[in-house]
């Protein structure tokens, strides 16, 4: 059985070995992030993200950007030496680097002073890469590398990355009588999809203390939600547990918004209706993507006081699952909606073919100058 799992593992994964090829990877995930902040504003438009939300959802956006950068960096001359590293992507269903990369990429970044001390600066490996050039002749190879790992460190060194663990934060929103309400927000990576995973909880707090300066209970509440977040478990069972282990703090809403998979002709392997809007559409590069954007939604629909000992009670949430086929109950969701943001060309090919899968899915096309036009 584990010689079965790898050999799928091994299937499912691959490595950009050509520099031509990797610039192209890294190019077409610089322009999709760019993407996803205007989708974010343009659902912010519609109401279904506050302001707070947007930004938030924006920040992690503009830092998963910010580590694909990082990570183009790392792997700029790929292909061009023998020492020249290797980005390993899961091209089926996903289409992003796989978690070990990420991992790594904190390994890098806490010894990143190491590195940077250790090494020549930028200006420094420029130039003797010019007198190698003009003096010698000779193609300055192994200080090109130099220099991208250079780059590669320094990127690390800015900070602002998407890493495998965001551990949670708190924005306060307002206070309401005897609670303060806050937006708590956290981020992993998957590592068993490989996409990066954001999460939104509504919280309102009873304590004593803010939630954020609680010496005691903020950072149980961080290692709880972590802990919980990288099991894979249904949003029900994760806002109950919260709402049981922690009496004072009381989750309102809870959201996981799954960014991808990205689909591409060029790079993933996919199975159904995207192969044949991807396949039928012929977009030329650059423009040959469809990426998949998820939202789980889990609403408290009322509150029910329960027994705690003898002689007390204790506030507990009651959560509304979706009533439609008891899908709620499967799902552990109030509500689930799938989008998909794609350029117009693949938008084309997919209204003409309407496969019934993408029916219900809303639709966000990536016009001129990449404007975002929302379509159902």
């Amino acid at each position: 059985m584990a010689n079965e799992v790898k050999e799928q593992l091994t299937q499912d994964h691959a490595e950009l070995y050509d520099t031509a090829v990797a610039r192209r990877y890294f190019a077409k995930f610089d322009r999709i992030s760019g993407h996803l902040g205007r989708v974010a504003g343009e659902l912010e438009a519609e109401g279904m993200l506050t302001r707070t939300e947007a930004r938030v959802l924006g920040r992690y956006i503009t830092a998963l950007a910010t580590t694909f950068r990082a990570l183009s960096f790392k792997y700029l001359m790929t292909g061009r030496s023998d020492s020249a590293l290797r980005l390993t992507f899961d091209r089926h269903e996903s289409g992003f680097p796989v978690a070990q990369e990420l991992m790594m990429m904190a390994v890098d970044a806490a010894q990143v002073e190491k590195h940077l001390s250790g090494s020549a600066s930028v200006d420094e490996l420029k130039d003797r890469m010019i007198r190698r050039i003009v003096g010698d002749l000779a193609l300055p190879t192994d200080l090109q590398f130099a220099l991208s790992q250079r780059l590669y460190y320094e990127a690390l060194a800015q900070g602002g990355l998407f890493l495998a663990r965001n551990d949670p934060d708190a924005q306060w929103i307002e206070d309401r009588k005897d609670r303060r309400r806050y937006l708590v927000h956290w981020a992993v990576y998957d590592t068993q999809v490989n996409l990066p995973v954001i999460y939104l909880m509504d919280l309102e707090d009873s304590g004593k203390r803010p939630l954020p300066t609680d010496d005691s209970r903020w950072p149980q509440a961080q290692h709880h939600l972590m802990a919980q977040s990288a099991a894979g478990l249904k949003l029900l069972t994760i806002a109950q547990g919260f709402d049981t282990d922690f009496p004072t703090l009381h989750p309102k809403r809870l959201r996981r918004i799954h960014l991808g998979p990205m689909y591409s002709h060029s790079f993933t392997l996919q199975s159904g209706p995207i192969s044949d809007v991807l396949s039928t559409a012929r977009a030329p590069e650059g423009q040959d993507w469809a990426l998949v954007w998820t939202v789980e939604d889990l609403r408290a629909d009322r509150v029910e006081q329960v027994k705690d000992g003898w002689f007390s009670t204790m506030e507990r949430q009651i959560f509304a699952l979706d009533p439609f086929a008891g899908k709620g109950a499967d799902t552990g969701t109030t509500r689930m909606e799938r989008m998909v943001v794609l350029p117009e060309q693949p938008f084309q090919a997919l209204a003409e073919l309407n496969p019934p899968g993408f029916r219900d899915v809303r639709k966000f096309v990536v016009g001129a100058g990449g404007r975002i036009i929302a379509t159902r």
